[in-house]
């Protein structure tokens, strides 16, 4: 899924551990959202979202290689 969150991290003047410990999750999940090798779940997508007081779509986009079937 590909994502805007580093964008909008570091526009925040945020670190990957900042971020982290506000919607309460570790930084290597952090990371690993950033770099597209993990999917949040809808509830830290939600999270997330809320942190940055955006829609979940202004965030996440899904990517050429998923599937919506």
């Amino acid at each position: 899924m590909e994502n805007d969150l580093p964008r909008r991290r570091e526009a925040s003047g945020l670190s990957q551990g900042e971020l982290a410990e506000a919607v309460g999750v570790t930084r290597q999940t952090i990371n690993a959202i950033e770099r597209e090798r993990y999917d949040p779940s809808l509830d830290l997508a939600f999270k997330l979202a809320a942190y940055f007081e955006c829609h979940i779509g202004d965030i996440f986009e899904p990517g050429e290689n998923n599937d919506s079937t």
